[in-house]
């Protein structure tokens, strides 16, 4: 609960919401007469940060971050827990980067935070990541990751409802049980608000790209104790790519609901429903150790080529302070959803280079889970130590359920491809079916020795069951449950000699339950990972802040391409990440405000019967960099006007783990501007890849291989109330 007392002018970044311009998105919104709160009430505000001439407001995990630069995280300890205070990296965007340079893809958000490449779209189906030189296709929202069982969320992850987006490096099994050694994306979603806000934008752009987002909040039904929100999305992109007369599309729109009945009491319950109609596209094939980009637009499907995914999402989070000491938290999540595929993809090309052989691929999928979270905050002192100790039990049930079928197709010309294959007779490809239930318990215990020593101990245990069969031509003998067990121990040490410089060290480890398709394996060996790392953050100003980190991560049973068995995994081993990073974020002077990162890694195979030790990771560059800074003019007769620019660094990658075929270095270099007419009407212009260099943006396999957008250009109206 906060109380507000004063209400400060503040720029389009701080400032109060205003009049009634988006009166058609609050029509739909609005279950009730909503008005405005009273300065002398109490208000269910969600840990809202302010500066303003009426003085700041204490900023907090779950809540909106002013400016480039946030303080505070939940990520990395699951408490509200300052940044300099958390014993692994962890990289926040906040909103207003979102914002500045109009990114509508989760990719584009965590390309701001070092050693963090977009790992691959899945054929234009939804987007993984490639995070310390690990790639990792699941991320969480408010704390909770999507189920194992899903393998992958299958559409693109909208940013409409996005609050802030923060990346935690390296294994973080302790806090979220099952997942990937080189970190987990988060996603901190909007709250809902007592005081009357919305706001909508209306997107265009390059090659038929159109845009329409918002949000409204306010509270329900007249109460002083419940408000909600709803955000949406709706998109076309059409894309440079030929793909005949088809478009893509994608719709998202996420209710949120709040309810404070007492100051000691929480209820939060944000729903999500995604939906996406678009073109099955690999990209381009590899031939002869390289992907040519003498043109980018190919397209070795066919115009029938389709893709449908639907995503659906729930979580309910109930917080109770039983005292100043103690709080209990239960938190309960459902997923559930489908993806349908229909398409012609590559499978080969031919020795001299003209050809692209192809077939027919059917997919039908669906998936559900549940997520269950019972946790107890507890603070206490013993023998002068001050202690913050998380205890939690978790439960987690999913399934997924994918039939495939093949049939062979026409190949067609690898430099000038034409449509015109019909569709084909098909027969069983696989019909996979995975059931994974896992129980976990952990406990974490956060210690503060002295006011500048900190302890931080973690541990985690993970058990349950596992079935994993894959139906085939040639197996049908369905095998046992397997038993699952995995421990996850963490353990920190943070260090702050005097207030703006902070030291910390930390090991910690991941584990995950084998989900890859391995040809006549029906219960591949459990994946786990482990991380030493030791960094540094320092507050160069009280505005904005440098953090460093040194790392070495070891990951072990591997799965990957089969380079036989297409459709196939195989498991490969032992691979290794090290190296170093640099991220800086904030406000350099008022007005001027930079987030970017630099990185050095790295990542090969150390142990391997299937490809050569010392192989370099897939997607992996060893130098990497970002920068994207602003100024905003909020004086004079320039007052309103906002500029920003950004260039984002690559080097060389290859794209399997033969290292049969590399991938280029690039630059790409972006603009901004953007005027303020008053205090609730902007327009923007964005526009990306100024140079019109031509790369791959995400290399995945030999027959995929995503290439970036040539010169685009991205207008917006956007309106506040």
């Amino acid at each position: 609960m906060m109380t507000v007392r004063s209400k400060p002018r503040m720029s389009w970044r701080g400032r109060r919401n205003g009049g009634g311009a988006v009166g058609l998105a609050l029509a739909v919104w609005c279950l009730g007469p909503a008005r405005a709160q009273d300065a002398s009430n109490e208000v269910a505000l969600e840990e809202l940060s302010v500066v303003g001439q009426g003085g700041a407001v204490t900023e907090r995990a779950t809540g909106p971050v002013v400016g480039y630069r946030a303080t505070r995280s939940a990520t990395g300890t699951k408490t509200d827990t300052a940044l300099r205070d958390s014993p692994q990296t962890v990289n926040v965007i906040p909103r207003q980067v979102l914002a500045d340079q109009a990114d509508v893809r989760l990719g584009d958000a965590v390309q701001n935070v070092s050693n963090v490449q977009l790992g691959g779209t899945v054929q234009g189906r939804s987007q993984n990541y490639v995070i310390r030189g690990f790639r990792t296709q699941v991320f969480a929202v408010d704390g909770v990751l999507t189920s194992p069982a899903i393998t992958f969320v299958p559409v693109e992850r909208d940013l409409a409802n996005a609050e802030r987006v923060e990346v935690i490096k390296g294994p973080a099994s302790v806090l979220f049980g099952r997942g990937d050694p080189g970190g987990v994306v988060n996603i901190v979603t909007r709250r809902p608000t007592l005081e009357p806000s919305g706001e909508m934008s209306v997107l265009g752009g390059s090659f038929g790209f159109r845009r329409l987002q918002g949000s409204v909040s306010s509270r329900v039904l007249d109460s002083d104790t419940v408000a909600g929100r709803i955000s949406f999305a709706a998109q076309e992109d059409p894309t440079f790519r030929d793909i005949g007369r088809n478009t893509n599309s994608r719709y998202f729109v996420a209710p949120a609901f709040s309810w404070v009945p007492t100051a000691d009491t929480r209820v939060y319950f944000n729903a999500e429903f995604s939906s996406q109609y678009s073109q099955y596209d690999e990209g381009l094939p590899a031939f002869r150790g390289r992907v040519p980009l003498d043109n980018i637009k190919r397209f070795y499907g066919e115009p029938w080529s389709r893709y449908y995914g639907a995503f659906n999402n729930m979580t309910l989070r109930v917080e109770h302070d039983v005292n100043a000491n103690l709080t209990l938290r239960q938190v309960v999540n459902v997923q559930w959803g489908e993806f349908n595929v229909f398409a012609a993809r590559a499978t080969g090309v031919n020795a001299a280079g003209t050809q692209v052989t192809r077939r027919e691929s059917t997919v039908d999928s669906v998936f559900a889970a549940v997520d269950t979270q019972s946790e107890a905050v507890l603070k206490f002192d013993t023998f002068g130590f001050a202690h913050t100790v998380l205890a939690g039990f978790e439960y987690s049930n999913g399934f997924r359920h994918p039939f495939s079928q093949e049939g062979a197709l026409p190949s067609v010309s690898f430099r000038n491809p034409v449509f015109g294959a019909r569709p084909v007779a098909v027969s069983l490809q696989a019909d996979l079916k995975q059931k994974l239930e896992l129980f976990g318990v952990y406990l974490q215990d956060q210690i503060a020795l002295t006011p500048e020593l900190q302890l931080v101990l973690g541990a985690r245990f993970d058990f349950g069951t596992q079935f994993y069969f894959s139906r085939t031509r040639t197996s049908r003998t369905i095998p046992p449950d397997q038993d699952v067990f995995g421990a996850s121990p963490r353990v920190g040490l943070i260090y702050r000699p005097f207030d703006p410089l902070t030291f910390y060290a930390s090991y910690a480890t991941s584990f995950a339950p084998q989900t890859a398709n391995v040809l006549n394996v029906s219960n591949p060996a459990p994946e786990t990972g482990e991380q030493v790392e030791a960094g540094a953050r320092l507050d160069i100003l009280p505005t904005l802040t440098l953090s460093m980190a040194g790392f070495r991560i070891t990951r072990n049973n591997v799965a990957a391409n089969d380079p036989v068995n297409t459709g196939f995994s195989v498991i490969t081993g032992q691979q290794q990440a090290q190296g170093f990073e640099a991220d800086l974020a904030g406000e350099i002077l008022p007005g001027w405000s930079v987030i970017g990162g630099i990185g050095f890694i790295d990542a090969s195979i150390t142990r391997d019967k299937v490809f050569a030790v010392g192989n370099r990771l897939v997607g992996v560059p060893t130098f990497s960099s970002s920068v994207w800074s602003t100024y905003e003019f909020r004086e004079g007769w320039l007052r309103g006007l906002g500029l920003g620019a950004g260039v984002t660094y690559v080097g060389e990658r290859t794209g399997d783990l033969n290292n049969s075929y590399k991938v280029g270095a690039y630059a790409r270099v972006d603009a901004a501007v953007w005027y303020d007419f008053d205090e609730r009407w902007r327009l923007s212009v964005n526009m990306r890849n100024l140079t019109d260099a031509r790369y791959i943006e995400q290399p995945f396999n030999q027959f995929s291989n995503t290439p970036g957008a040539p010169f685009s250009v991205l207008a917006a109206i956007r309106a506040k109330i």
